[in-house]
């Protein structure tokens, strides 16, 4: 049995290195990766960097990597501000395109309180003034994103302009349906209680009209000791009927010592759609997953 898990594991590492070798479309993070295949549906496959559930802080490169970045036709990332480990590496790669950088883009600033504290959250550190990177969960920034990537990878295809127009198309009439399912469904829920443990759904929340409660600021890397454990508890039981969202790389034993006794429900969110496969259909399953498991608690409370 041990034998047969290495050996899964070893052809897993070999096929993803295959993977990143043979895409000339190549994005660092699943979100990003999801969008792009949506538009290369038919036409190519774009890799993805970073590997599920691994933080672009923790993220070292290997070997294979740096051959992918230097061999791919078009990379890519959201910025320095999500993954700072590959600023120096792309500084100078004309292939690299900052998607922070895109015209049209609405940019939010972490919070003075917030960005004060520098607190690192999936590997980005938020100095204060700094820029909130988590710019895939605006369904406005995704149509802007979609669009210019569109144009972007239109020369590296000359001969499929029209099944890449047909996609964006597609990818556009997609995002308008769920928008429309999402602001109907969130309507009645402005209001309700809920607390995160990581401040990343701002743009989402603007644009749905909700605001949470709090925000417990943890990090993954360390766990709270049990006095924090205590002030957070405390917060809740201040807040009454709640939801409490984690994220995948919490432990439950963690939710569980939050919330024990307490009148809250508790649900997992996860920004990053580490387990959604790339699709024609990718970004709309992980946000309408997401948004799921946030209006499911909600609703319930």
């Amino acid at each position: 049995m041990l034998l047969r898990s290495l050996l899964a594991l070893v052809v897993g590492t070999l096929f993803s290195c295959a993977a990143l070798a043979d895409s000339r479309v190549l994005a660092t993070i699943k979100p990003v990766q999801l969008i792009s295949a949506a538009l290369l549906d038919g036409i190519d496959e774009p890799a993805v960097l970073l590997p599920p559930g691994v933080s672009p802080h923790a993220f070292a490169l290997r070997p294979s990597d740096r051959r992918a970045l230097a061999s791919a036709e078009r990379i890519y990332w959201v910025g320095p501000n999500l993954e700072r480990f590959l600023e120096d590496i792309l500084h100078d790669n004309g292939n690299a395109r900052e998607l922070m950088e895109i015209p049209g883009l609405t940019l939010r600033e972490y919070e003075e309180e917030h960005a004060e504290h520098g607190h690192d959250h999936h590997g980005h550190h938020h100095d204060e003034g700094s820029l909130d990177a988590h710019i895939w969960l605006s369904p406005d920034n995704a149509l802007v994103l979609s669009r210019w990537m569109a144009a972007d990878l239109a020369p590296l295809y000359p001969a499929q302009q029209d099944k890449l127009q047909s996609n964006l198309q597609r990818f556009e009439q997609q995002l308008a349906a769920l928008d429309a399912d999402l602001k109907s469904r969130f309507a009645p829920l402005k209001g309700k209680s809920y607390f995160v443990f990581h401040d990343a759904y701002a743009y989402l929340e603007e644009h749905l009209g909700i605001q949470h409660t709090g925000v417990f600021s943890l990090s993954h890397e360390v766990q709270p000791g049990a006095r924090h454990v205590n002030e957070l508890r405390e917060q809740l039981r201040s807040a009454g009927r709640a939801c409490v969202f984690s994220e995948p790389q919490f432990t439950p034993r963690l939710v569980n010592s939050l919330t024990e006794g307490l009148p809250v429900d508790s649900a997992q969110l996860d920004p990053l759609g580490a387990d959604t496969p790339a699709s024609a259909n990718g970004y709309m399953q992980m946000l309408g997953g997401l948004t799921d498991s946030l209006a499911s608690c909600l609703e319930g409370i």
